[in-house]
């Protein structure tokens, strides 16, 4: 079986060619940056507010937009500055405070807001924040939205639109969000089941799941250890969480537990870790899930839906299941554009977005580890002999800081460094480079059936790409 090179991605929206473009500041996953910097500033964030308000007020009637955010110490000064510019066009801001990023998707919906807005980062630490928008439906913005907002704050369209005196918005704050979204989360647990007798481990990051994920694993019947669940506004993935898995590594192996759950910061991510201490990764999710939904005939046109990062691996599971693998460029929303697309139910990304379409809308890590825990329960099989039905191939990956971002087709020396290691990895492996679209970053995966040199490629395409881009 061989693998071709694996074409590099150019960033979703790249910076705008002339003067006369307006400024496009959304990414893959919303508007990011270093907080009370360009573009995560009050200003910009009041005019967001503005433009999500104008955008998705349909009529003279009464609108309402949800605000829910992680646990970030800039998160009030982002909020404050999105209430200002949604009630200034007239619509009522609905503030729910800490809640994951899929229950404030749920909570748009459950509300009937007009639309969802979430204050986070997701995984980076607290001196970036971020801004992300969900639909009515709880889906996140098509292009051509964003674009619509990103034209607005640019110019000066909005001035027309503010609201009279008479009918500036409201705030409310939203008391029973979390009640609302707990209860959500436990009704994708097959009735009458029940948690009784596991003891797990629990890595809330110090995020925005620091209360909901511990809540829902205590009324399902769970014995739970949980940590980093202190959140300060300063230590959300400080050392811990889906990020950093040695440290749910170890709290599983302390404690004893059957089974370890750690979140990022925003808990749309799931990362687990085996009775053993070993680390289970978003492919080993979507292997168990998968197969699992193929052996029970739950698999739509028996398609899981997955990322170019991912392993080899897991096609070679899935398609020994009767299925097959999609991949997509990397991005939770290419997953779940492609999965809508085609009315597949299960897709996602090694890094732990796993989306369970049967119950929700988004990426939902309480919702993924609570599949995996139904197969253990119904299986009788602990989390290490699950894991054991794909056999990963062994990949070399590296996340480097880059001081610009070129066209990679123009990087002499790094494309020579690819057209070697493709050369040398043949057809038992692949190569991916491309930039983050949410970090100032270039990542690197290299793979083979036998491992064997990964090392070495990676050091020399490290190099090359430092010679080029500088680090």
């Amino acid at each position: 079986m061989g693998y071709t090179f694996q074409q590099p991605m150019t960033p979703r929206n790249p910076a705008p060619s002339n003067n006369h473009s307006p400024a496009r500041i959304f990414g893959t996953d919303g508007v990011r940056g270093t907080a009370n910097a360009h573009p995560m500033t009050p200003e910009i964030a009041l005019r967001l507010g503005q433009a999500a308000a104008h955008v998705f007020r349909r009529d003279e009637s009464r609108h309402q937009i949800v605000i829910g955010k992680d646990t970030r110490l800039s998160g009030y000064m982002i909020e404050n500055a999105l209430v200002a510019g949604i009630t200034s066009m007239g619509v009522d801001a609905l503030l729910i405070g800490p809640l994951p990023t899929p229950g404030v998707a749920y909570i748009t919906r459950s509300l009937r807001a007009d639309a969802g807005i979430v204050i986070t980062a997701s995984h980076n630490q607290f001196e970036d924040n971020g801004i992300k928008f969900f639909r009515n439906d709880g889906f996140k913005l098509d292009d051509d939205v964003e674009r619509r907002i990103e034209d607005l704050i640019s110019g000066r369209e909005l001035d027309r639109y503010h609201a009279p005196a008479r009918s500036v918005g409201k705030a409310f704050r939203i008391d029973d969000a979390l009640g609302r979204y707990v209860e959500f989360v436990k009704k994708s647990f097959p009735g009458g089941a029940e948690l009784e007798g596991l003891t797990i481990a629990v890595d809330a990051a110090n995020g925005a799941a620091y209360k909901s994920t511990p809540c829902v694993l205590r009324e399902l019947g769970a014995k739970i250890h949980v940590f980093n669940n202190t959140p300060d506004g300063l230590n959300i993935n400080l050392d811990c969480g889906s990020t950093h898995p040695e440290e749910i590594s170890r709290r599983v192996k302390d404690t004893g537990a059957d089974i370890g759950i750690a979140h990022d910061g925003d808990a749309d991510r799931v990362i687990l870790c085996d009775e053993t201490g070993d680390v289970v990764d978003g492919d080993e999710v979507l292997a168990i899930a998968g197969t699992d939904c193929l052996a029970r005939g739950q698999l739509r046109q028996n398609t899981l839906v997955a990322t170019i990062m991912s392993n080899m691996g897991l096609d070679e599971c899935i398609g020994q299941w009767g299925g097959r693998v999609v991949r997509t460029s990397v991005g939770d929303r290419y997953v779940i554009e492609e999965m809508r697309r085609h009315s597949y139910n299960v897709g996602g990304e090694q890094s732990g977005h796993i989306i369970f379409a049967d119950y929700t809308t988004t990426g939902d890590g309480i919702i993924s580890a609570l599949q995996i825990l139904r197969t253990m329960i119904e299986s009788g099989r602990p989390l290490g002999e699950l894991r054991r039905v794909m056999h990963r191939y062994p990949q070399k990956q590296l996340h480097l800081k880059v001081r610009e971002r070129r066209p990679l087709e123009e990087l002499t020396r790094v494309q020579a460094a690819l057209r070697a290691a493709e050369a040398q990895l043949g057809t038992t492996g692949r190569v991916l480079l491309r930039y983050s679209g949410t970090e100032p970053k270039i990542r690197l995966l290299l793979e083979s059936r036998d491992g064997a040199g990964l090392d070495a490629l990676a050091d020399r395409i490290a190099s090359a790409i430092g010679d080029d881009l500088g680090s």
